[in-house]
């Protein structure tokens, strides 16, 4: 990656990667990283930004938003949103096109995506959701199906919600729960099908598409959550996918 520096965007720790120094125009892309909202950071996700960045030709802008329990909701999702509209108001500095803003995760951080693309819809030009937990009530069938032996149990995720606090019918907590998904940015939902989280990002598409938002759900057979940064064939599938899409964003 010819440029990573590390910043601070309104207060908030950030790590920008720039696949080309010095370009015009390019999309840029928020990256909040999973880990249940208590862990992780930009560290454990500097490989995917890179590759994101790499592949893509994006500047990414990772997060590293304030943690649980020590910090409970909102102040990660005050954090992402924090760093959207710096994004937006830096974007000509950092050589990008602010109609090309797009705002991405993974499971806690795909959450996080999902509540900023609500909050602030007319920012984006694309949300990119990876097996984010939509909805805090936990209630789906795939939670019966794959709560045990797929890696990242139910207990899991029980524990990580509790950590994270919130009221669970809050739309802001539960984005499955919000009353109108109606003008959300263009969204890419990818899901592993052997994930406890699998049926709240499928209804979150349908939802989405009843909406009349421009939604697309790829599931990946045979995997669990978490398969994104491993080096299995369908997570290089799944990343080169994500990485196509992102490069295909045009401003809104």
């Amino acid at each position: 990656m010819p440029s990573v520096r590390d910043a601070v965007a309104s207060g908030v720790p950030v790590r920008v990667y720039d696949p080309a120094p010095g370009g015009r125009g390019r999309v840029l892309l928020v990256y909040l990283h999973g880990g249940g909202w208590v862990m992780c950071g930009l560290d454990t996700h500097d490989g995917l930004c890179r590759e994101l960045a790499g592949a893509s030709g994006a500047v990414v802008v990772s997060v590293g938003y304030r943690l649980a329990p020590e910090h409970p909701w909102p102040a990660a999702a005050d954090d992402a949103l924090a760093v959207l509209g710096w994004a937006r108001a830096e974007a000509g500095r950092l050589g990008c096109d602010p109609g090309r803003l797009v705002v991405a995760g993974d499971s806690s951080g795909g959450n996080l995506a999902a509540v900023a693309a609500l909050r602030a819809p007319r920012l984006l030009a694309g949300q990119l959701l990876v097996y984010p937990p939509l909805d805090a009530s936990m209630g789906s069938e795939s939670v019966a199906a794959y709560g045990r032996g797929y890696f990242h149990t139910a207990a899991h995720m029980a524990w990580y919600w509790e950590q994270y606090g919130g009221d669970p019918a809050h739309p802001y907590v539960s984005p499955l729960r919000a009353p109108d998904l109606s003008g959300l940015p263009r969204t890419l939902i990818v899901l592993a099908d052997c994930d406890l989280l699998r049926d709240e990002g499928l209804a979150y598409g349908r939802r989405l598409a009843e909406a009349g938002v421009d939604c697309e759900v790829r599931l990946h057979p045979g995997v669990f959550h978490g398969f994104l940064g491993l080096p299995l064939p369908a997570a290089v599938a799944a990343r080169a996918g994500a990485a196509a899409w992102l490069a295909a964003i045009r401003a809104g």
